[in-house]
């Protein structure tokens, strides 16, 4: 029986051979032209995402470019005696960004013929020396460049003194900008540094043009901010980045009739059979982007592998038919061979079922709770400890149901963590989310729990894009935390015990022993210094976890007593300091929170200052929206702007404040007071007469309140400020180890 079938697979063999011979060819020739299909329609998707991608880095661009000269505005705006010097700090961010083909960034301001003159005087007052205006002729008001400022160092500019009315397309962007009161882009022109260029070096560029209006109930026309973009430069750095140096492009700016007005062009060599066109808005204007590209450039997309494919279709179809032939022969060796590759194939098979079993078996047992979520945000994978962690038994659909699911928000467990700020959705933006703390109350967790969330775009190569984020109970790690708060208070309260001995016996022998009165005095001022930093350690500690009283409180009267007890403190020789406190609004605080922020930032003012000059001190304050800003501003010595960064810092002191005694933890102590409050502390450069510091912060507004009880605010206020400081007190009474007294106890607001 074996040799009949042997037999027949000889005889038929030869027919079998040529079956797959022509099977082969068949099929190589349907490859071959899949494969040609296949590359075009991969360079043509490939195309579409290197077009997306230019386009919407473009988009981004001109917007931050837009929105960097909008503020630059807003900021001359606000500054009525602006001088070159100010005008020059003010335009650092641009510098800063590396706005991608910038040119100079100029401080426009009109001028009518007949005060040329007069014009000129002034400007080069504000420090435009060297300022000359060359008027364009024929024009009843000229638009001069007095203040201008390079974005890159390797260029210097000569649009200084330059009249703006001579470059029609500027012209048409400036009146615009002028009448709509917004942000308008120029048509296409040439750069006057480009004009002396060859012509084929020559690059068309646009111009951004922002109105600067002052905030007044009747608003004040004061000039333009007009910075130049060259499109070449532009184009080029988006399209080699964004388009990996593949394709060429051109922006084209649409006018409102139609016309079409080409801004830019690049790389024109590389264009293509493959095309793309994209609307965007630029300021005022729309703009297209047209890119093409050859798809024999594109990646995957080489001309060669559909003739590699038919060779080695050709190959392998000769060796197969050689194949059959021989195995057509040796049907036994063949089916031996057959079996060891599917034994192969189903051990593989097997061993991929084991690791994805594996992988199942450790979602399911570890400890940390695990999320999965795809490109909308529709909940993929939610391990065990997730949900037992997060206090849900099911997966929720799109983000908007999570807040009413899992109920988040933010650490201090009463405001709701918004949508766009959760941990996941945040990796979903590309972005990598290390240690966020949110806080979770549900059906599920009544008492609430802390939690730490670290999240990640989910690896492209997982063939899904998304998010992944692991998330821990880190409940009692804070109040592990917060239990090594209080013993470092324990340890500074033990600290203060020997201090206050040694306060007394110095006191004590200051009183009998004449030969070195020197020497006890340093001991006692020692002695001082030592015990101002533990007390200020203690509120360093006490500022976290000290408990919140807040009320609906005028901070008027609490400000006033704040500098008028520091001012006490100066002594009798100290200069007589010039202060005012401007009108200030309800607010919900604590009492005692807000006086120790006062009382730091003021006493800073007043000690802050250069020898021989009179401190000086104002405090404002304005309302936008929910949120109270107040401003502590002083003339003393100033802060650098490279310090400024830091000096929120633990144990941080500028360099200049070296010769003034302090800790260090001043102002650190006020921002873990404004933030537990859910505000924000700040510092800036006084731009007013003297220089100086302008420090602020943030807190509620409070709500409109009745008369009756406005009335009676008064009594309440001072009845919490004075629970709130024995609430204080008390904090830190609780960590002094038994039987230390306390050599310098918190004194109530309303003792003497």
């Amino acid at each position: 029986m074996g040799q009949r079938e042997n037999g027949v697979w000889r005889a038929g063999g030869p027919l079998l051979s040529v079956s797959v011979l022509l099977i082969g060819l068949v099929a190589t020739a349907v490859s071959a032209v899949a494969l040609y299909d296949a590359q075009h329609g991969t360079a043509e998707r490939i195309m579409t995402q290197r077009h997306e991608a230019a386009l919407e880095t473009i988009r981004l661009e001109t917007e931050r470019y837009r929105g960097m000269i909008d503020t630059l505005a807003a900021g001359i705006a606000n500054a009525p005696d602006m001088t070159a010097d100010d005008f020059s700090a003010a335009a650092d961010p641009l510098v800063q960004a590396a706005l991608i083909g910038a040119a100079p960034v100029a401080y426009v301001v009109p001028v009518r013929t007949g005060e040329l003159s007069e014009a000129e005087r002034r400007w080069r007052e504000k420090g435009s020396s060297g300022l000359t205006l060359h008027p364009a002729p024929s024009v009843g008001e000229h638009w001069f460049a007095v203040y201008t400022r390079v974005l890159d160092q390797n260029e210097h500019s000569t649009l200084t003194g330059t009249d703006l009315a001579a470059f029609p397309p500027v012209t048409t962007a400036v009146e615009n900008a002028r009448d709509t009161r917004q942000t308008t882009v120029s048509d296409a022109f040439v750069l006057m540094r480009d004009r002396k260029l060859p012509t084929t070096e020559q690059q068309q560029s646009f111009a951004f043009a922002a109105p600067v209006w002052t905030q007044e109930n009747t608003p004040e026309f004061r000039g333009w901010v007009v910075s130049g973009l060259r499109g070449g430069d532009f184009l080029r750095d988006v399209l080699d980045n964004a388009g990996q140096d593949q394709i060429a492009g051109q922006l084209v700016s649409v006018s409102a009739s139609g016309g079409r007005d080409v801004v830019a062009s690049w790389d024109a060599d590389k264009g293509g059979d493959l095309h793309e066109a994209g609307p965007l808005r630029v300021a005022d204007r729309d703009w297209i982007l047209e890119t093409s590209g050859d798809y024999r450039r594109l990646a995957g997309a080489g001309w060669y592998l559909p003739v590699v494919a038919v060779v080695a279709g050709l190959i392998l179809t000769g060796l197969a038919a050689w194949l059959v032939q021989v195995l057509a022969t040796r049907h036994a060796r063949a089916s031996e061979q057959v079996d060891t590759a599917t034994a192969g194939l189903r051990e593989a098979e097997a061993g991929s079922r084991r690791q994805a079993e594996l992988l199942g078996a450790i979602m399911t047992t570890i400890g940390d709770g695990v999320s999965v979520v795809d490109s909308t945000g529709h909940v993929l994978l939610e391990n065990p400890a997730a949900k037992r962690l997060l206090g849900v038994t099911e997966n929720p659909g799109n983000p908007d149901e999570w807040q009413e699911l899992y109920g988040v928000y933010r650490p201090d467990g009463r405001t709701p963590l918004p949508v766009e700020e959760m941990p996941l959705i945040r990796a979903l933006a590309g972005e990598a989310v290390d240690g966020c703390e949110v806080f979770v109350r549900n059906a599920g967790r009544p008492d609430g729990v802390l939690v730490s969330i670290d999240a990640r775009p989910l690896d492209p190569s997982a063939g899904e894009h998304g998010a992944v984020a692991v998330s821990r109970d880190i409940t009692e790690l804070r109040r592990y935390e917060t239990d090594l708060s209080i013993f470092a208070g324990v340890v500074a309260h033990d600290l203060k015990a020997p201090l206050s001995v040694v306060r007394g016996y110095a006191d004590l022998a200051l009183d009998d022993v004449e030969a070195s009165p020197d020497a006890l005095r340093r001991i006692i001022r020692s002695v001082d210094r030592m015990d101002a930093l533990i007390e200020t350690l203690l509120a360093y500690t006490t500022a976290r976890h000290a408990p919140l009283r807040t009320v609906t409180l005028d901070p008027t009267p609490l400000t006033r007593d704040v500098v008028e007890d520091r001012i006490a403190a100066l002594g009798p020789d100290a200069a007589e300091p010039e202060w005012s406190i401007g009108e200030l609004p309800l607010i919900e605080t604590d009492p005692a929170m807000l006086r120790h922020v006062l009382d730091n930032l003021i006493g800073n003012a007043l000690k802050y200052v250069r020898p021989g000059t009179t401190p000086r001190v104002a405090v404002t304050a304005t309302t936008a929206g929910d949120r109270v800003r107040i401003e502590v501003t002083d003339s003393g010595i100033g802060i650098p702007d490279a310090e400024k960064p830091y000096v929120f810092e633990s144990f941080h002191r500028a360099e200049a404040a070296a010769a003034y005694a302090g800790t260090g933890l001043g102002l650190t102590i006020c921002r873990r007071i404004v933030e537990r409050q859910g505000g924000e502390i700040g510092v800036e450069d006084n731009g007013g007469p003297g220089g100086g510091t302008r420090f602020w912060f943030t807190l509620p507004a409070a709500a409109p309140a009745d008369s009756d009880a406005t009335a009676s605010s008064d009594a309440d206020i001072r009845d919490a400020l004075a629970q709130a400081m024995r609430d204080r007190a008390a904090l830190i009474e609780a960590t002094r180890l038994p039987g230390l007294a306390s050599p310098n106890p918190l004194r109530s607001p309303t003792s003497p």
